[in-house]
């Protein structure tokens, strides 16, 4: 992994949907750099903007204006198979849904983007043990997701986003369809491993918990990041 001081910097960032003769403007000019080793929470009401910029930092929607550097690349130029690589090796998804292969088991699960990677078996292998062991999974490699209960299925989930040791994780409501213990324990576990790791972290949220657990909070409001909180 290819260590920068920050893993991202958006730069006037906007995002317009248009239907007919209506145009929506879902972002609004947005401006937010994310330093490496950061725990942020980008947070705001429904319709604030939040997971369409969660989208665009991580490729997966391109920006009507504005420019989007990660690992200072700029991704907004990007399309095709450059972008698809690029965020194959650059980015680690955590989505509300899990997002699991169901006919992989947890093993194959979390090291599934090794091999699109074409990391060797042995390497791979390694590193599953490695952070199943941190994620507490140790004993259910063979399990599949039908047979995990859904903090399981969010570990194994957050396992194969951080396999790869990516420059940047994306977690968009990731806990969303837990309770709130398990919210709370897997949101501990995130920390110490951002803490451990020195792995960058951005949540889009609108769950209390993780905005207590965030070491950082960006507000959005009507597309427009209107607040920025650092905690002590």
């Amino acid at each position: 992994m290819n260590i920068v001081e920050n893993v991202i910097v958006a730069e006037n960032v906007k995002k317009d949907y248009r239907s007919d003769s209506i145009v929506v403007h879902a972002v609004r000019g947005v401006d937010l750099t994310i330093q490496t080793g950061e725990f942020t929470a980008i947070v705001g009401p429904s319709g604030s903007g939040k997971t369409i910029f969660l989208n665009l930092i991580s490729g997966l929607d391109n920006p009507s204006d504005g420019t989007i550097l990660l690992n200072e690349k700029n991704i907004s130029s990007m399309s095709g198979n450059e972008l698809s690589d690029f965020r194959r090796d650059n980015i680690g998804f955590i989505f509300q849904a899990y997002n699991l292969i169901p006919v992989l088991n947890v093993e194959e699960n979390v090291e599934y983007i090794m091999m699109l990677q074409g990391k060797p078996k042995e390497e791979r292998h390694a590193r599953v043990g490695e952070i199943l062991a941190k994620m507490d999974m140790q004993g259910y490699e063979q399990r599949f997701p039908s047979q995990l209960s859904g903090g399981q299925q969010q570990r194994v989930a957050i396992a194969r986003a951080m396999a790869s040791e990516p420059a940047l994780i994306l977690a968009d409501e990731p806990t969303a369809n837990l309770d709130s213990g398990t919210s709370t324990a897997l949101l501990d576990m995130m920390r110490d491993l951002n803490k451990d790791t020195g792995m960058t972290f951005v949540f889009s949220t609108h769950d209390q918990h993780v905005v207590d657990k965030a070491r950082r909070v960006v507000i959005l409001e009507d597309g427009k990041n209107v607040r920025d909180e650092v905690k002590e």
